[in-house]
């Protein structure tokens, strides 16, 4: 005889449930992922608009006096290893870095992986709102700025050099910088799933990254900032994660529960005679004092 099973059925397996939720992940992050490169391109024809906004930018900081973004290039070019380096870690390093985050939480910890891909997707989606409305050359292109285009010259580079030649990224997608965004969530999000007395420094990875984006001339600070800010709007919108009460970051805090005594242990069988040997014996007493 023939056995058959239907599709959903024991022959599936228990792991079958936790396979189609990967599967809905993976695709619904790689959606999410391909919308907004979608949507970028819809302002990369906006040139004229994207450089005056740049110099909008460039006055903007300079009346805040936030420090000019040539500092932190002038110490990137003192070496070749080292803007080769910084380079290779703009274009290396992000993508991989937000993946990997979130396969980990994915994994360890699936009540913060929920609560970070859903701060993720808000922060994203208000970027490339942004993006669309406020097209920004960076300040590589900005000729007020006097900086060098490490990428072209220097090497990685993940943008061709004629921005209106490029099909595959939105050069003129400057503000704010996901870049930044992205590394600030990943080092909270490790924080708040972590419990290591070391774990402050995930936010090494958003120090390194603001050097690396303003050095590079990819983004003025405002960009930084401004991706700050829409981060914290959206860490206000995302509920933060519930830990349900089996998981390890509840049972490390809960106290021990207290052993009780068992028939055999000596507080059991002390406890009685301590309490009832003065009744037993005064209880004949009184009754002999009371017959005479």
């Amino acid at each position: 005889m023939s056995s058959h099973t239907t599709p959903g059925g024991p022959a599936d397996g228990p792991a079958a449930g936790p396979r189609r939720r990967l599967i809905r992940e993976l695709l619904l992050v790689a959606g999410l992922f391909a919308v907004y490169k979608a949507g970028r391109m819809l302002s990369t024809d906006r040139t004229d608009e994207a450089f005056r906004n740049a110099g909008r930018i460039w006055d903007a900081e300079r009346t805040l006096h936030l420090p000019g973004e040539g500092v932190i290039q002038r110490l990137l070019l003192h070496g070749d290893a080292l803007v080769h380096t910084a380079n290779t870690y703009y274009a290396a390093v992000h993508f991989p870095a937000t993946a990997l985050f979130l396969i980990w939480l994915y994994v360890r910890r699936p009540g913060h992986y929920l609560w970070a891909r859903r701060v993720l997707t808000v922060l994203t989606g208000a970027a490339l709102v942004l993006h669309l409305t406020f097209p920004l050359a960076p300040p590589r292109m900005l000729g007020a700025a006097h900086l060098v285009d490490t990428a072209q010259v220097y090497g990685p580079s993940v943008y061709r050099a004629a921005p209106a030649t490029d099909t595959m990224a939105n050069q003129f997608a400057a503000m704010p910088s996901l870049h930044f965004g992205w590394a600030l969530m990943l080092a909270l999000g490790m924080i708040a799933a972590t419990r290591s007395r070391w774990r402050v420094l995930w936010l090494l990875h958003p120090l390194v990254t603001l050097l690396v984006v303003v050095g590079t001339a990819n983004h003025y600070w405002l960009d930084a900032i401004v991706a700050t800010v829409l981060l914290g709007g959206a860490l206000l919108v995302v509920p933060r994660p519930r830990v349900r009460a089996g998981s390890l970051a509840v049972v490390r805090h809960l106290p021990r529960p207290q052993r009780t005594a068992g028939p055999l242990t000596p507080a059991v069988r002390e406890a009685p005679a301590v309490r009832e040997a003065p009744a037993v014996r005064e209880a004949p007493a009184e009754t002999v004092g009371a017959g005479r």
